[in-house]
């Protein structure tokens, strides 16, 4: 698992002219090859008029699938560029497809590059990235006389806790980096004087969306 990726938590669609030419980008997340070809079928039957649809997606933690098409324009100047779009972003998981209705003046071919690269900027520019961190769930518990110190070294590292219970004593479940696990786990037994009961749960990714934390379940 990567420790962190960037990808496309809610999919947008932004729009740019060039010469009277209407290029529309639409992005949307995907998380395997059938979803992406089932989005591009679906644009190509909403923008069934249009001159082109234009495509590019990218799957998996190292980009292992990697796909474009220029549909019908000067190869080379459509679909690549808009996954040079995704690659240079370093965003996973992720198609754009552009619709161009054709505006009567020809663009040339660096015209052209300029005008999908342009599009697909500006659709993930306006759709929500994220970046996705791979944690895992511990469960703390401690007495009241160790909780002060739990909560600033939890506040220290911005660590974020999902739910605290408050009984006779106090059981915080709290999501962790991976990378961090080991020295928190020593900081929290250190600051408590042994006294911290820590319980390592399930691995999940997580990332914070209007500051809120979301967690996913891959």
């Amino acid at each position: 698992m990567l420790e962190k990726y960037k990808t496309v938590y809610i999919g947008k669609e932004a729009e740019i002219i060039e010469k009277k030419s209407r290029f529309i980008a639409t992005v949307r997340p995907v998380k395997n090859e059938e979803e992406a070809v089932e989005f591009i079928e679906s644009m190509r039957k909403k923008y069934w008029d249009a001159s082109h649809n234009c495509f590019a997606y990218v799957i998996g933690e190292r980009f292992q699938v990697q796909r474009c098409s220029d549909d019908g324009e000067p190869g080379g100047t459509a679909g690549k560029p808009m996954l040079d779009v995704l690659l240079g972003e370093e965003i996973h998981d992720t198609i754009i497809v552009v619709t161009r209705y054709f505006g009567g003046t020809l663009l040339g071919t660096g015209g052209l590059v300029r005008a999908y690269q342009g599009a697909a900027k500006a659709g993930i520019d306006a759709s929500v990235v994220i970046e996705k961190n791979w944690g895992r769930k511990l469960k703390i518990g401690t007495d009241y006389t160790g909780l002060g110190k739990i909560q600033y070294i939890l506040g220290q590292r911005k660590l974020s806790v999902l739910d605290t219970v408050y009984t006779d004593a106090v059981k915080m479940e709290v999501l962790v980096p991976v990378a961090q696990i080991d020295s928190v786990k020593a900081e929290i037994i250190e600051g408590t004087n042994g006294q911290g009961k820590i319980e390592e749960g399930e691995e999940c990714y997580f990332a914070e969306v209007d500051k809120e934390m979301i967690l996913f379940s891959e």
